[in-house]
């Protein structure tokens, strides 16, 4: 399987490297990735659109994001290509920190991270491109029709933004899943 999904390993190993040493090793590091959309605009750190996408707050974070990748990345890649794959993530990655970029612009202590929204992309694809699959919601033992999980999340995404009393952006959730 790996020898056909280059790309899928390759984000995945990153992904893990990089935000156990930042979360271990290099805290410093990490606060220097992260999304802060004050500094965006500011100070030009555009390149944190795509450094906040491979790390993560916690463990926690980091399993979730990589458990979800581990099951919809590789099938997608052998299905569509590397490049296409590729595409998907990063444009996913981006289009996710949309929304904040903006709506955070002026507040200087907000910062995001994580591949949520880049995750989102490549679950979103994986329906699209595998519509008749099925998938649970955990803890649900129900197997529910691809289309359906979809609407569902996006859904629950887009009510969470809105009355959201968490840290979680799920703005990203939604921009990287549209």
């Amino acid at each position: 399987m790996f020898e056909t999904t280059p790309v899928a390993i390759v984000i995945l190993i990153t992904t893990v490297a990089l935000s156990l040493y930042t979360m271990y090793a290099n805290p410093s590091l990490l606060y220097r990735l992260m999304l802060s959309p004050f500094e965006v605009w500011r100070e030009n750190k555009w390149y944190t659109i795509i450094t906040s996408g491979f790390v993560h707050a916690d463990l926690t974070h980091l399993l979730f994001n990589m458990f979800t990748f581990y099951f919809f990345a590789f099938q997608l890649e052998a299905a569509i290509g590397g490049m296409k794959f590729a595409v998907i993530y990063f444009g996913s990655m981006i289009a996710s920190d949309i929304l904040s970029l903006f709506k955070h612009k002026d507040n200087p202590s907000y910062r995001s991270l994580g591949a949520s929204g880049a995750i989102s992309g490549i679950l979103f694809s994986a329906i699209l491109y595998f519509p008749m699959s099925k998938l649970m919601i955990f803890p649900l033992p129900i197997p529910i029709p691809a289309p359906i999980f979809g609407l569902l999340y996006l859904a629950w995404c887009f009510y969470a933004e809105r009355n959201a009393q968490d840290n979680i952006n799920h703005s990203a959730h939604l921009m990287g899943a549209l």
